[in-house]
């Protein structure tokens, strides 16, 4: 089997994912106290780990640059207005699934540029799955550490589509869904960005997400998505962008797999509810 076209930089991101699941399942594996932020949020020991592993590893790649974490003091937009090369980093995204145990959390790594994520990696630490990608490289899964690396892409809409849903978000989106879709559509709920994930390897079609999410939520596996031959687009129909404000928060967006589809075209038509 040829080796797969993946940067030097993108396999060493990787392994920090992989470095920080393992801090994860220590703490996921005894039991642990729920925290819980000013907006909040949950918060455990798993998360601290993860974040003290990622920040310690990037400060050692040759690649040096800012970092933007949901567990650290975000810079203020002074600062982050001049950044146009940074990692944004979710280190354990999806922590109600932790507290619940359900093995549907992540770990999100991503190399914004421009406003645009250029590389993202994604590790589920319970099942080991790993994807990554970076722009012109491909998408690609590890299943396990030390595996092959194998491309995958997304999908033709299937015939009835598949909507990923959340675990643990409401389903305010039906309206719009049953606009774009019609009634004939079958949903998957699934944790955190995974579900950008499940549409990337050709498993479902659609990720819908009306309500607030941060960006580091969505950058990592943004990359991955769109690499893998989908689109993330807010409700405009345009492309989810980061760093755009002093606001961490994104607009409401889409993930879509089959980009033969004029999504952005059948966004603009609909008349969407606040």
């Amino acid at each position: 089997m040829s080796e797969a076209p993946i940067s030097a930089l993108l396999r060493q991101v990787a392994a920090i994912a992989r470095a920080a699941g393992e801090a994860i399942l220590t703490v996921y594996r005894e039991d642990f106290e729920v925290m819980h932020k000013s907006d909040s949020s949950p918060v455990t020991a798993a998360d601290l780990a993860a974040q003290r592993v990622i920040v310690a590893a990037l400060a050692q790649l040759e690649l040096v640059l800012p970092v933007l974490s949901e567990e650290a003091c975000a810079a203020a937009w002074s600062e982050r207005q001049t950044w146009q090369r940074y990692w944004l980093v979710d280190p354990l995204d999806g922590t109600r699934e932790f507290v619940k145990r359900n093995g549907e959390f992540s770990v999100n790594i991503a190399l914004i540029d421009n406003h645009r994520p250029v590389l993202g990696v994604v590790l589920a630490p319970v099942g080991g799955e790993l994807y990554a990608a970076a722009a012109g490289q491909g998408a690609w899964l590890q299943v396990q550490a030390d595996e092959p690396w194998l491309g995958i892409v997304t999908r033709d809409l299937a015939k009835p589509p598949m909507v990923a849903g959340s675990r643990s978000h409401g389903g305010r989106g039906l309206p719009l869904l049953q606009a774009l879709l019609g009634d004939d559509f079958q949903s998957r709920p699934l944790g955190s960005s995974l579900k950008f994930c499940l549409i990337a390897r050709g498993e479902a079609d659609v990720y819908l997400r009306r309500g607030p999410t941060s960006e580091w939520d969505t950058a990592a596996a943004q990359c991955v998505l769109e690499e893998a031959g989908g689109a993330v687009l807010d409700l405009q129909g345009e492309p989810l962008r980061y760093n755009r404000g002093e606001s961490l928060l994104n607009p409401e967006f889409i993930a879509v797999g089959d980009r033969a589809i004029d999504w952005s075209g059948r966004l603009r038509e609909l008349v969407v509810d606040g």
